[in-house]
């Protein structure tokens, strides 16, 4: 296949922003290239790209062994990591994942029938937990109200290229729960014609519990509370522990 026609046959750009995850992103891009394998319109349709986040180990050299195309970011954020990695992206339909988790073999058909349904505008795959507890079946349990009533969910988040490009990617002011927003502004996009968030819970990714080993099967319960409190309140707030939790724990 020529360049041309490699260009002509992409489809999805998979966009895995990265702070130093030498020791997961192997195990992710084992489950990327089993997904597409299984990919009816061929793996050369899918481009992985690795918006390293100013790493400090093997994370950009690991991407790059394993053919993945790297987008360097600087801005510790990873709003401007998601950003940083659909700059360079060539495919029509952009998907996000996190570097610790793994992908369902079926990910990029369901994603790609979902988006051939002109009434979705975007959606998220959702997730199962790589071990299960009683804090973390809590935890879960506690979450579905709110994925049911907004039909947002996490897991590999995907839209189309053009979507992401109207509504600006991600907003990279928000140090947390950017993912939220930016599905919230989709279905913003979407609704006066019609389209909505769909969960396409056939291929769900399997998310590791590495924040429950860190800081506790319950923690949710016990120490987020307070935090979400005070970012309500405050949704620019530099908390401390916001920075340990999501940014400096690797």
């Amino acid at each position: 296949m020529t360049q041309q026609q490699a260009a002509q046959s992409l489809q999805f750009s998979l966009v895995i922003p990265a702070f130093n995850e030498a020791a997961l992103l192997p195990r992710l891009l084992d489950s990327i290239d089993a997904a597409r394998t299984r990919f009816r319109d061929g793996s050369e349709a899918v481009e992985i790209i690795v918006a390293d986040n100013a790493s400090t180990d093997a994370t950009a050299e690991i991407a790059r062994a394993r053919g993945c195309v790297v987008a360097p970011v600087v801005k510790r954020c990873i709003a401007a990591a998601r950003n940083g990695g659909a700059a360079v992206a060539r495919g029509t339909m952009l998907c996000f994942v996190d570097a610790d988790m793994r992908v369902h073999p079926e990910t990029f058909n369901v994603i790609a029938d979902a988006l051939a349904d002109a009434r979705v505008v975007a959606g998220a795959t959702g997730v199962t937990m790589e071990r299960w507890s009683p804090g973390i079946v809590a935890t879960w349990i506690a979450m579905i109200p709110f994925v049911w009533i907004t039909g947002m969910d996490t897991g590999v988040v995907f839209c189309r290229r053009a979507d992401f490009d109207a509504i600006g990617g991600y907003d990279e002011e928000r140090l947390i729960a950017e993912d939220l927003d930016f599905l919230r502004r989709l279905r913003r996009l979407g609704r006066p014609s019609g389209q909505r968030l769909t969960r396409a819970t056939q291929a769900k990714a399997i998310s590791s519990t590495r924040k429950f080993d860190t800081y506790g099967d319950w923690h949710f319960f016990t120490r987020m509370p307070r935090i979400g409190w005070r970012l309500l309140r405050n949704p620019q707030l530099r908390d401390d522990f916001v920075h340990r939790y999501w940014y400096d724990d690797r």
